[in-house]
Parts: structure tokens; C-alpha cells; sequence
């Protein structure tokens, strides 16, 4: 059984899809949990609430990671509730664009989301954590990238280039990893093309209830002799 207990951990996008996961995974394992969104203060709400329910704290705060200024800023706000031990940057866009149809506004909000804020926040975390974890979320397509959704994949890529860059520099007092996601939810832009989605897994199934969260808690609370690695929980699908 993972414990987190008496840590304290910043989820970004923590209000819906996998950062509620992540969130509720964290506050089972006893874990203090700072819920960070971007829109939907009704849902973080509502995850908050069910942390409190398993006997753990948690907070809510709103900030808009498309403009830096509130990236550069949420750490701190967070460090004023607790401690920080942990970091998941969470919080990404998924846009079904091709390179043909992506306007410089699409690449720019995706680069903002995806890696300007994750890199602002990592640099912010460096600064005030002198012993903690950082975990980046990634997909399979960052280190198999393809045509479909350009400016996610691309940022994604960089995003897992920039996971083993900050494991060196901020070695030895921050780990840095990232969890690279398959078939775990199914896609918010056709929750239909299920089958479709794994037609191409070496294990033809989605993934199980908690399998993406355990790889969470792992990082979160592994061996700190782990860092810069990233771990596929997607069934053998970046290996194709």
C-alpha cells in the first residue's frame, strides 16, 4: 500500500478527466491535495470533497495556464496553503489538427498549456522545494509521434524532452519522471472510436481500473534513485 501521508501534492487540471484521477488516487493514499483548474470550479469542488471524505486536505485554485504570468504564480500560491512535496503537471489540450489546418493561435494556446506552463511551474517548484518529485504527463505519441493531433504531439515530444533535461539540472534534491498514458480514458474529441483506439495495443484492451494511477503513486513515492526515466502505461501501443 502506497502512503503519502503528511505530503503535499500540486495537480494541474486536476478538476476532470485524468487530473481527477490522479487527485482522488493521491488523496486515497493519504496524500494533501492542492486541486488546480482552469474552468470548472464546479468539479474541482466536488473532487476536493471527495479527498476531504478519505481523511485528507485539500484546496482548490483557479488560475488560466495559457497566460505565464498565472503559471509563474500558482506555485507560490500553492506553497501558502502547504509544503510542497510533489508536482504532476497535469493539465493539457487535445486538439484533432493536422499540420494543414493548424493556425498560428492553435500552436501558440498548445505551446502555452502543454509546455510553457509545465516548464514555468517546474522552474517555480525548483525554487521553493528542496526535496520533492516532479511528474510529467505524457502520451505514447511523444516518443512515437505522428500526423494526428500536430500541435499536441509536438508539445507532448517536447515535454518529455524537457522531463529528462530538468532530471539532470535539478538532480539531487528534485526527481524528475514522466508518465507516458495510452488507452486510459476514452478520447474527449470522439468518446465514440473506442474500438478504434485500441484496434493498434499489443494487449487489445484499455487499460483496467488504477493501472494509471498505481504508475502515479509510484512515481510519487518510488525509489528516488528513479529519475529522468519515462514509464508507457499504454499497453505496448508506443512500441508499434
Amino acid at each position: 500500500m502506497i502512503d503519502l501521508k503528511g505530503k503535499t501534492v500540486l495537480i494541474t487540471g486536476g478538476a476532470r478527466r485524468l487530473g481527477r484521477l490522479f487527485a482522488l488516487a493521491c488523496g486515497r493514499a493519504g496524500a494533501n491535495v492542492i486541486l488546480h483548474h482552469g474552468h470548472f470550479p464546479a468539479e474541482a469542488e466536488t473532487v476536493r470533497e471527495e479527498i476531504a471524505s478519505f481523511g485528507a486536505q485539500a484546496w482548490v485554485l483557479a488560475a488560466d495556464l495559457s497566460h505565464p504570468e498565472n503559471a509563474s504564480t500558482l506555485i507560490e500560491r500553492a506553497s501558502e496553503l502547504s509544503p510542497l512535496y510533489g508536482l504532476v503537471n497535469s493539465a493539457s489540450i487535445f486538439e484533432p489538427l493536422t499540420v494543414h489546418n493548424t493556425s498560428l493561435a492553435d500552436w501558440e494556446r498548445h505551446l502555452a498549456i502543454n509546455l510553457t506552463a509545465p516548464f514555468l511551474l517546474c522552474q517555480a517548484f525548483a525554487k521553493r522545494v528542496h526535496q520533492g518529485r516532479i511528474v510529467n504527463i505524457l502520451d505514447w505519441r511523444a516518443l512515437r509521434p505522428g500526423a494526428d493531433h500536430f500541435p499536441y504531439t509536438v508539445t507532448k515530444s517536447a515535454l518529455a524532452a524537457m522531463t529528462r533535461s530538468l532530471a539532470l539540472a535539478l538532480a539531487p534534491h528534485i526527481v524528475v519522471n514522466g508518465l507516458a498514458l495510452g488507452a486510459i480514458l476514452p478520447p474527449s474529441d470522439d468518446p465514440s472510436a473506442q474500438e478504434k483506439v485500441i484496434e493498434h495495443v499489443p494487449a487489445q484492451r484499455w487499460s483496467e481500473a488504477g493501472e494509471g494511477e498505481d504508475a502515479l503513486l509510484f512515481l510519487l513515492s518510488g525509489p528516488a534513485y528513479i529519475t529522468g526515466e519515462i514509464i508507457h502505461v499504454d499497453g505496448g501501443r508506443h512500441l508499434i
